[in-house]
């Protein structure tokens, strides 16, 4: 009997004593779990090298547990009908992805929560090629500690199939080379064996990985049935782990399929929907499934039916604030209902534009218009931009930016984006509702045009947040409810420090305007800058 802890994984090896000569293509092992209340689980196994398959299992359910292994070899008496038990036992640690358990759905369909109940803040680091040999094993568990000390739970990483290079490009190998031998026969599990020491490290450090499992015109090129391959090798490898899944990264885009643009959009689309039903249909544990786009996703309803959530891609300059209000608010209210993620949008430096404060706009106006999660993004990061290499040499390095890794996490808009989700930690976050109806202001029309005005959300009668993108008093908090008393106070969202504003006394209609802060009042004058007002029940 061997023993595992809740949500914590247990891997066994079986060895064939018979030979094959493709093993990787010829053999299909899978291993029936039977957990203490009788479900099963269906677990795929993974060829390992040579003649050895191996297979990762996790349960919350504490008890005895028995497995049967099923091999589409059936003669193969090593590994068919191999049988044996496990037992899980309590959690007594404190990482958060084993004592709450995996991902799931909340139950309003707006937000994602631990398997046990415990709603889930998604802040989100964009680490696209983080898997590749550009950033070692030592550069990533400091980037890990980093994002972990900052308040971040999610990493999004792309399994090898690269964004921005061909298949095959030299600065997408790892350690041990590719994921795929050259003409996409077999997986290399070399490569995935050192993708294990990342993707587990997340894991370990707190950090749910979303899982892209490649970018969107690498279909073409491997085939939807080549496609299915891979994505069961990272459901084998991965899904005992409490990880999300992202299908493809823009999904998609038109490349290599027609000269139409929309003939080869349709294509694309539609193989990745097939890919996405293989997917949920081996996913053993049900893992929230989502798929970062090029376009928006609801456009095309075909696509739902393999979604869980709905991750956006808004936009990547200073202008692009009203598209992402737009794409969030469009999002939010359309049915059916599910948690919308801005999933990518505006790196930080991206072309010399997108600096910290665009990176506070972007994000509340994104959480306050109803997204229950955000992505940052530094530029350098997400291709792995490194100093040591000549100018150019990194993906994107000259049409995006060529800041080094090694500077662009220390970017001051990460730091001030954890600011932001502990402020949100305080409250029950996942009953915010957006309420643009509890601020009237008075602005330009060149103001509403760019969309740099107040954005609010929050609980009724308990409490109020506004986003202000600058600091100035010609806004009123409007509808204070007649038996709730409030108390506010201003939050400088660069450091986080508080000024307290005091009870909110409202006029006889119900509003509410800040009052001068004025030197004398115990309380500096604020700069010129956004800052958080916060109003909360007494």
């Amino acid at each position: 009997m061997r023993y595992v802890s809740q949500n914590c994984v247990i891997e066994f090896s079986f060895e064939s004593g018979k030979s094959y000569s493709d093993p990787f293509n010829e053999v299909e092992l899978s291993v029936i779990f039977t957990e203490p209340d009788g479900e099963e689980r269906v677990v795929p196994a993974f060829w390992s090298r040579g003649n050895i398959w191996r297979v990762r299992y996790s349960s919350p359910k504490i008890g005895t547990h028995k497995f049967c292994t099923v091999c589409s070899d059936a003669t193969n008496i090593d590994l068919h009908d191999q049988t044996g038990e496990i037992e899980v036992i309590s959690y007594e640690g404190d990482n958060p992805l084993f004592k709450h358990g995996p991902l799931k759905i909340g139950d309003n369909k707006r937000y994602l929560e631990h398997t046990d109940g415990t709603p889930f803040f998604w802040l989100g680091d964009t680490w696209w090629m983080g898997l590749c040999k550009r950033l070692s094993f030592g550069d990533f568990q400091l980037l890990t500690a980093d994002r972990v000390e900052k308040g971040f739970s999610v990493i999004q990483i792309v399994a090898g199939l690269y964004p921005d290079m061909p298949a095959f490009d030299p600065r997408g190998a790892n350690e041990a080379g590719f994921p795929w031998e050259k003409d996409y026969s077999k997986i290399n599990p070399d490569y995935f064996d050192m993708a294990d020491l990342k993707i587990s490290w997340l894991v370990r450090s707190g950090l749910i990985p979303c899982i892209v499992g490649a970018w969107g015109y690498h279909l073409p090129w491997m085939g939807i049935e080549g496609m299915k391959k891979h994505w069961r090798y990272l459901v084998a490898r991965y899904s005992a782990l409490p990880v999300v899944w992202c299908l493809s990264g823009e999904y998609d885009m038109p490349y290599y399929l027609s000269k139409d643009k929309e003939k080869g959009r349709d294509i694309q689309r539609k193989g990745w929907i097939e890919v996405g039903k293989y997917l949920r249909k081996i996913d053993p544990y049900h893992h929230p499934v989502t798929v970062h786009p090029g376009t928006y996703v609801r456009d095309y309803p075909d696509i739902l039916e393999i979604l869980d959530f709905d991750m956006l891609q808004t936009g990547h300059g200073d202008s692009s604030i009203g598209n992402t209000v737009f794409r969030v608010q469009q999002s939010y209210k359309r049915s059916p209902e599910m948690p919308v993620v801005n999933g990518e949008v505006c790196y930080e430096g991206i072309g010399g534009q997108c600096r910290e404060q665009i990176q506070r706009l972007m994000f509340w106006a994104s959480i306050l218009n109803g997204a229950c999660g955000y992505t940052y993004g530094a530029n350098g990061i997400w291709q792995i931009n490194r100093k040591d290499e000549p100018f150019g040499s990194s993906p994107h390095g000259m049409s995006w930016g060529n800041i080094p890794w090694e500077e662009a996490y220390k970017l001051p808009g990460s730091r001030q984006l954890g600011i932001a989700k502990r402020l949100l930690e305080r409250y029950n976050w996942w009953m915010f509702e957006p309420h643009p109806e509890w601020v009237e202001v008075e602005t330009s029309d060149e103001n509403k045009k760019n969309y740099y005005y107040p954005y609010s959300a929050g609980i009724s009668g308990v409490v109020r947040i506004v986003y202000l993108p600058f600091f100035y008093n010609n806004f009123k908090i409007r509808e204070i409810e007649e038996d709730i008393s409030y108390h506010a106070f201003l939050v400088n969202p660069v450091d986080g420090k508080e000024f307290d504003v005091g009870q909110v006394v409202p006029e006889e209609n119900r509003e509410w305007q800040l009052p001068e802060l004025v030197e004398g009042s115990g309380m500096r004058l604020p700069v010129y800058q956004d800052w958080i007002l916060v109003l909360e029940a007494l």
